[in-house]
C-alpha cells in the first residue's frame, strides 16, 4: 500500500524522472567512486593527482588487482602530478589491448567564488555539482569503474584493457602525465587505440538529447604574453603613459577582432548533419556553411552561439591578467596571457603575428609561450570504431545520431595519436547549451546523462575487448 501510495503521489505531483527513481545498488558503488575523485583536490596549486591515483589503485587493489599490474608513476620534482596505469590481461596476447584515457587534474576554483564547496560532490535538483564533475573526473570514474566491474564480473575478454589517469591536461606547460607515458613508457600503455574525453554530446535545457559527438580532430591550445614595461613612478603624480592603460587598450583591440571562418571536412560534414536537428535560422544557417564557408550571413548566425563560432574559428580570449607592484605607484609592467583555440592548418607564429599586428603597439610585446602539444592528426573513424559506437548509442537513444566533429578544445589524445596509438574523444555524455559550465562556476553534470554513459560505456568497452 505505501508503495502504492508514493507511486500516485509521484505521478500526481509531476516530479521529474530524475526525483521518480532511487539509485540502483551498483550505481551507489559507482558514486562513490566519482565522489573520491571530485572530493580530492587535484588543482595544479594546492591539489595532489598523486593521491588521487593512489586512492583509485586502493580500489583496484581490493577488487583484485595484483600490485604488478597497478603502476602508479611520478616525474622528478613533480610528486604531486602523478598518475596511474592499470592492467587487466585479456585471454588473447596477440591481440593489442585497449586504452581507457582520462586525466585527474581540474581547473582552479576558489570556495568563496562558488555556491557550494567546490571540492564536495553535491547532488541537487538533479544534478551532481562540484569541480571535475564534468571535466574530466565524469570520464576518469566511468573508467574505474569499468575496470572494477570486468575484473569483479570475471567478464571474458580476449584484448587487455589498460586503464590511464594522467595528471597536467588543463594546465599549458605544465608537466603532462599522457606526454611523459607517451614519450618515457611508450610500451607500458601500448594499445591498438584508445577512448578519452572529447565529443560530448548536446541536448537541450529541458534534457532532450539531440546528437552525440566523436572527435575528428582538434584545435591547438597556444598560450601568448603580452607584456608592456614601463618605468613608473609615484601616484601622486599620475601621467598618461601608464602600462595598465597600454596593455587594456591592446586587449580591447584583440577581444573585438573575429578570425575568418575556416572549415575541415569533418566541421562541414557536422554542420549540413546537425542543421535539420537544430531547424530554424540556425539550422540554415548550418547548411548554408556546410555549403559554403564564406557565407558572410550563415557565419554571422552560427557566431552568435560560442560552440559553433569556435568550430569555424581560431579563438583568441584574454584569461589572466598581472599588473602593478603598490597601491600608491605607477605600473611598472603589465602582463596578460592571451589564450587561442587554433584551427587546423594555422601556425602558432601566424596568430602571433596577428595578435602583434592588432594591438598596433611597438611597446606591447607579444610572445607565444611554451606550446602545449604540437598539431595532432585526426584518428581515422574506422568501421571498427564507428559501428559499435553507433549500434550502441541506436538501443538507448533511438532517432540521436553520432557525429564526428571537430574538437574546439584540446585533449590529451594530442600525445597519443602520433605515437602510434590513435585516440578518440568519445564520453557517450550530453551537455546542456551551458556548456555544463566547464572550467566556470559551479560546474555541474545531470545524475541522468552520468549514469546513462556509464552502463553505455560500459557495454561499449566490452564488445571492443571481446
Amino acid at each position: 500500500m505505501r508503495l502504492l501510495l508514493a507511486a500516485v503521489l509521484t505521478a500526481a505531483l509531476g516530479l521529474p524522472a530524475w526525483a521518480q527513481s532511487q539509485p540502483r545498488p551498483d550505481q551507489i558503488a559507482f558514486r562513490d567512486v566519482y565522489r573520491e575523485l571530485v572530493e580530492t583536490n587535484t588543482t595544479l596549486s594546492a591539489g595532489d593527482c598523486t593521491l588521487a591515483a593512489q586512492r583509485m589503485a586502493a580500489r583496484l587493489r581490493a577488487a583484485g588487482y595484483p600490485d604488478s599490474d597497478l603502476h602508479i608513476f611520478t616525474a622528478p620534482g613533480h610528486p604531486k602530478e602523478g598518475g596511474l596505469v592499470a592492467v587487466l590481461p585479456g585471454s588473447d596476447p596477440a591481440r593489442k589491448a585497449i586504452l581507457l584515457l582520462a586525466h585527474l587534474d581540474v581547473v582552479e576554483a576558489k570556495r568563496e567564488d562558488w555556491t557550494r564547496d567546490p571540492f564536495v560532490l553535491v547532488e541537487e535538483d538533479g544534478y551532481f555539482y562540484g569541480r571535475g564533475t564534468a571535466d574530466d573526473k565524469s570520464l576518469a570514474a566511468i573508467w574505474v569503474d569499468t575496470m572494477l566491474r570486468l575484473k569483479q564480473q570475471k567478464v571474458p575478454h580476449r584484448r587487455t584493457l589498460k586503464l590511464a589517469l594522467t595528471c597536467g591536461e588543463e594546465t599549458n606547460g605544465a608537466f603532462n602525465g599522457a606526454q611523459w607515458l607517451a614519450t618515457h613508457e611508450r610500451a607500458l600503455i601500448d594499445a591498438e587505440f584508445g577512448l578519452n574525453e572529447g565529443g560530448w554530446g548536446a541536448m537541450t535545457e529541458d534534457g532532450k538529447r539531440i546528437a552525440l559527438g566523436i572527435n575528428a580532430g582538434e584545435k591547438l591550445s597556444q598560450n601568448y604574453q603580452l607584456e608592456v614595461i614601463n618605468p613608473g613612478g609615484h601616484s601622486m603624480r599620475p601621467v598618461k603613459e601608464n602600462a595598465i592603460y597600454r596593455l587594456s587598450t591592446g586587449l580591447l583591440k584583440i577581444g573585438a577582432h573575429d578570425f575568418p571562418p575556416e572549415a575541415t571536412d569533418a566541421s562541414k560534414a557536422y554542420f549540413a548533419r546537425m542543421a535539420p536537428l537544430a531547424g530554424g535560422e540556425m539550422g540554415a544557417a548550418m547548411t548554408a556553411f556546410s555549403r559554403n564557408p564564406g557565407d558572410a550571413k550563415a557565419t554571422a548566425v552560427l557566431a552568435s552561439d560560442p560552440r559553433y563560432n569556435a568550430m569555424m574559428r581560431t579563438t583568441c580570449v584574454a584569461t589572466l591578467l598581472n599588473a602593478g607592484h603598490a597601491t600608491n605607484a605607477l605600473p611598472q609592467r603589465a602582463v596578460a596571457d592571451v589564450n587561442c583555440r587554433i584551427f587546423p592548418g594555422t601556425t602558432v607564429e601566424a596568430v602571433r603575428e596577428k595578435l602583434q599586428e592588432l594591438v598596433a603597439d611597438p611597446q606591447i610585446k607579444v610572445t607565444a609561450q611554451a606550446a602545449r602539444s604540437d598539431p595532432s592528426p585526426a584518428p581515422p573513424l574506422t568501421a571498427a570504431i564507428m559501428t559499435p559506437i553507433v549500434k550502441e548509442a541506436a538501443k538507448r537513444w533511438p532517432g540521436v545520431p553520432v557525429i564526428p566533429q571537430l574538437e574546439i578544445g584540446a585533449t590529451d589524445a594530442a600525445f597519443m595519436t602520433p605515437v602510434g596509438i590513435p585516440t578518440y574523444g568519445f564520453t557517450g555524455m550530453f551537455l546542456e547549451p551551458d556548456g555544463s559550465r566547464f572550467h566556470g562556476l559551479n560546474e555541474r553534470l545531470r545524475v541522468d546523462v552520468l549514469y546513462e554513459a556509464r552502463d553505455y560505456l560500459y557495454d561499449l568497452v566490452r564488445i571492443f575487448a571481446k
